[in-house]
């Protein structure tokens, strides 16, 4: 057993093992060390090209499939890590995107499809460095985008002069290109609200707008994709013009729309078939996912059979072969392939052992102020009866949500003894729009009315032991467990919190601006703005009322959620000597790398095993 330093604050506990039972202490292991893989990403022009991610050498890395001749080759190998990439529409080239160590900012690179990383150049140089806001690779127009502190900027190459056509200083991005290079569709928010883009398509000769769409206040529109096919100028796109996400079809030329009423609950989001007459429909309902084909001529809306759980990605090759991945909470991702009659295999098995299952999630619908919160429950395999101990886990963004999907993560408090709670609050998606925008001029305190409300249901059902509650997230989930902690102290024994928002104005400082002109939209303006709304929502300003054990992890070079202002909520913790622990580590917003992710799990369940007096 280790500690690790950190400053005053007293440091983490590694542990050397996190079970004393040796087939528990390989399972757990087990699961993270497994081999995973992304969906393929194929060259438009060369679908035998293809590119994706994967953790097989231990850490997430970008590697490149040529289907003619079924070989597979890890393309980066950076120590923490590659995320992000794509291949060139001609398949002779990968790029990908080279940060510092994870801290998000830096350049994208170019490689022979063939070659080494090695010989990668900077693909565009004479862009200046900065986070990425959107990229897309033609033939002849290359068109990408560079955020910074000073706003947005947009740049395109076209037959090897590259230019800035677009400069604001709130959010904007490059969206989508048309096949024929002709169009190119940007999202901005020069209305000040960035939550809620909207579009601009631009003629690549000359930059001058062909046409323009906002649905209005409150009202986002993303565009996905324009139509595959050469001289077919309609743009795929996804509003919310009544209360949840849908599509619609913009043929930007004629500047004419329709919207296609797809009769499903929930959300939707698609890509275009091959031949653009139909659409492959992700549909995502009560935290599961699942597809159709839309036939743009009929309106016909069939399904593409797949078991109830997490669709991760997916794409129809140019034979029409549906490939896509696909995880349930018992089951580990697969990515998996659809022929066009029906027959469904499994497409890419990555090397080494398929990671151990783990226990299915059920639904807990429960009432609160807002309305009904779904939350998802996992129960240990062999637990007993009667109340458990239980991690309330609060998922990041705030934007996003929790889903039936596999988990090592969840398998370890799992096995661990610990009832798992997933909370989709106010602020998550899938739920429509009202429930997503619900936490405007009032985040976190309102996610956690939700949260308090699943957490009554849980110790009045006999779930949860109400003595052994830990609060537990990372990112937006670890701002929600620091204000958790100060705002409900008697409800929890322990809390765990990763790359967290601690103290909220100095956050706001350090950040990046993207999430700065989020912020402002979500708080209704910046820290001079409303300074008593960010007072009220920051974690900081409850330091003092935290009581129980808390843990923080955080990265040194963490964009997201900068280190300074952690350290800020820390001393006010060692002033007080509240008992807490602190875990610092040198990455980012996360780590890449497995074996670091696999510690600080270790660390983390740890602490609350000890939190709660159950080591």
């Amino acid at each position: 057993m280790s500690t690790q330093s950190g400053n005053q604050n007293p440091p983490a506990v590694v542990p050397d093992r996190l079970f004393d039972d040796p087939e528990a202490e390989k399972r757990w292991l087990a699961r993270f060390h497994a081999p995973r893989i992304s969906v393929p990403e194929w060259a438009r022009d060369a679908p035998d090209a293809n590119v994706y991610v994967s953790n097989a050498s231990g850490v997430w890395e970008v590697y490149a499939w040529d289907r003619a001749t079924d070989s597979h080759r890890r393309v980066t190998n950076r120590p923490n890590g590659t995320l992000h990439a794509t291949p060139s529409p001609d398949g002779t080239a990968i790029w990908w995107f080279d940060d510092t160590d994870g801290d998000e900012f830096g350049s994208w690179r170019s490689q022979a499809f063939d070659g080494d990383s090695s010989a990668a150049v900077k693909a565009l140089p004479d862009i200046h460095d900065g986070y990425p806001a959107g990229l897309e690779i033609g033939r002849r127009v290359i068109a990408a985008g560079v955020s910074t502190d000073d706003g947005s900027e947009l740049f395109a190459k076209i037959d090897g002069v590259t230019e800035r056509f677009y400069q604001h200083a709130d959010d904007a991005g490059i969206a989508s290109m048309s096949r024929d290079e002709s169009l190119l569709a940007i999202s901005h928010s020069e209305h000040g609200d960035s939550r809620h883009p909207a579009l601009r398509v631009l003629s690549t000769d000359g930059f001058t707008t062909v046409a323009e769409k906002w649905d209005g206040e409150g009202k986002g529109l993303q565009a996905l994709e324009f139509s595959p096919l050469p001289g077919d100028q309609r743009l795929l796109v996804l509003h919310e013009r009544r209360g949840r996400e849908e599509l619609l079809i913009w043929d930007v030329r004629a500047d004419t729309e329709t919207e296609l009423l797809i009769d499903l609950p929930g959300e939707v989001v698609a890509d275009w078939y091959p031949d653009a007459r139909a659409l492959l429909v992700v549909h995502f309902h009560q935290a599961r996912s699942s597809l159709y084909r839309y036939d743009l001529d009929t309106g016909e809306l069939s399904a593409v059979d797949t078991p109830a759980g997490r669709i991760g990605g997916a794409g129809v090759r140019p034979d029409g072969t549906i490939e896509y991945s696909w995880s349930s909470a018992a089951e580990p991702a697969a990515v998996r392939a659809r022929a066009a009659d029906g027959t469904d295999s499994v497409l890419l098995t990555p090397p080494g052992e398929r990671a151990p299952g783990s226990s299915p999630v059920t639904d807990a619908f429960v009432e609160g102020v807002g309305g009904r919160i779904h939350a998802l429950v996992s129960r240990p395999a062999d637990a007993p009866e009667g109340p458990l101990p239980t991690v309330f886990s609060l998922h990041g963004g705030p934007h996003a949500a929790d889903e039936d999907r596999f988990s090592a993560y969840r398998a370890t408090w799992l096995d661990a003894g610990f009832a798992v709670v997933e909370v989709n609050y106010r602020g998550s998606t899938g739920y429509g729009s009202a429930w997503r925008d619900a936490i405007e001029g009032r985040p976190g305190l309102t996610e956690l009315e939700d949260v308090a409300a699943v957490h009554d249901w849980a110790v009045e059902s006999r779930l949860s032991d109400k003595d052994k509650c830990v609060v537990n997230g990372a990112s937006w989930g670890g701002y929600l467990t620091l204000l958790a902690l100060g705002t409900q102290p008697t409800r929890w024994a322990a809390g765990v919190a990763g790359v967290p928002v601690a103290d909220y104005v100095a956050a706001y400082e350090d950040e990046m601006e993207q999430l700065r002109s989020f912020d402002r939209a979500l708080f209704g303006g910046s820290p001079e703005d409303v300074p008593a709304v960010y007072r009220e929502c920051s974690p900081l300003t409850y330091v003092d009322a935290v009581s129980a054990p808390v843990l923080i992890l955080a990265g040194d070079n963490d964009p997201r959620c900068p280190i300074r202002q952690i350290e800020n909520y820390l001393d006010r913790l060692a002033k007080r000597n509240a008992p807490h622990e602190f875990y610092r580590y040198d990455a980012g917003h996360g780590s890449l790398v497995i074996a670091e992710t696999i510690k600080q799990t270790s660390i983390e369940v740890y602490f609350a095993l000890r939190a709660l007096g159950m080591r």
